[in-house]
Parts: structure tokens; C-alpha cells; sequence
């Protein structure tokens, strides 16, 4: 049983006996002392596609949905749709883009090392690894003097994804990205 700190995007749990996967998570901290940390989390109903936005406390329980888990790999995206490939069966899996909104700014073709969640044999969500390897296309020429700790500038990944990295990064370089902040971590 996930807490609602533990939450993370594509993540799928029961919220009032019906199943959600989680689209986005806001997280507040109160000013005030003693006040505890607030989730403001935003479900989408896996078979209805309706929104739910709920509000929890960190130390809040969910309960995790029971459905079955895949390996998967990106294969491809025709229009709005994207393909997975089981890895183990090599059956193919296709999803809309607005189901997984939060998580095509990281998908890149042949990414594996993806958790499918599986409701009645249909893929209803996907679960991102910890980082990925992207490569950058465009930035700011790199600075030789910059140290590590210094200022950033903005830089496009090949996914269209747009962070902050540090000035001595240069076009053509590939960096790891935390999915779950969506910030620069290191050079691969």
C-alpha cells in the first residue's frame, strides 16, 4: 500500500474501489509550523478516462490496484498513438497520447526498462525508470570555465523536452534526466 509520498506519475491504485492512475502530483508545504507536507494529486479513471483531483497528506494510504505488470519496450508513435512491445511475449500494446500525457516528453524510440500496467489484457498505463539518457539538440555553446555548481541555461532533447543544465554542457552531449523531477542529474 502506496503512501500518498510514495506517489508517482503512471503509478495505478483504487480510490474508492474504482481504479486511477495517477496524471500529475502538485506537492505544497504549508508555511505554518507543524503543518504536514499536502499531495494535490490528479487521477484519471482507467476505463471512464474521467479526472479526479483529490488532496492527500504524505502519511495517507492508498490501496494498490491488483492488475498485472509488463515489461515493456517503446517501439513507435503513429499520430496520436504510441506502441509498446512486451518484452517477454513480444505481444504490441497501443496507447492514446492523452493517456500518457505526463510521460511522452520522455519517450524516445527503443526505450525499454518500461513497466506496463495491464487491466483485462489492455495496457492502461506505464510506469517511467528512475532516469533516462537523452541527447541534447539544441543549447547554448558551452562555456569552458564553468564549473559544475554554476548558472544554467535552458537545452532541448531530442524528445522536445526542454531543462536546465549546466553551462558547460554542450549540443550532441547525452545527459541522464530524473523522470520524476524532470531535472538534469549527470553527462551518460
Amino acid at each position: 500500500m502506496p503512501k500518498a509520498s510514495d506517489l508517482k506519475c503512471g503509478m495505478v491504485v483504487e480510490v474508492n474501489d474504482e481504479p486511477y492512475a495517477v496524471k500529475s502530483i502538485d506537492v505544497r508545504n504549508p508555511s505554518s509550523r507543524g503543518a504536514s507536507t499536502l499531495y494535490k494529486v490528479r487521477f484519471n479513471h482507467l476505463k471512464t478516462k474521467q479526472k479526479r483531483d483529490e488532496t492527500l497528506k504524505g502519511d495517507d494510504f492508498l490501496k494498490d490496484l491488483d492488475c498485472e505488470k509488463a515489461n515493456l519496450q517503446f517501439s513507435y508513435q503513429d499520430g496520436d498513438s504510441y506502441t509498446f512491445m512486451n518484452l517477454d511475449t513480444y505481444d504490441q500494446y497501443t496507447v492514446d497520447a492523452e493517456d500518457i500525457e505526463e510521460q511522452i516528453k520522455y519517450l524516445s524510440e527503443g526505450l525499454d526498462s518500461l513497466v506496463g500496467i495491464l487491466l483485462e489484457e489492455a495496457l492502461v498505463a506505464i510506469e517511467l525508470p528512475a532516469t533516462i539518457s537523452l541527447k541534447i539538440v539544441d543549447t547554448a555553446p558551452g562555456l569552458k570555465g564553468a564549473s559544475a555548481s554554476a548558472r544554467t541555461k535552458p537545452a532541448t532533447l531530442t524528445t522536445g523536452l526542454e531543462v536546465q543544465v549546466p553551462e558547460y554542457i554542450d549540443n550532441e552531449e547525452v545527459i541522464k534526466i530524473n523522470t520524476s523531477t524532470g531535472k538534469f542529474m549527470s553527462r551518460a
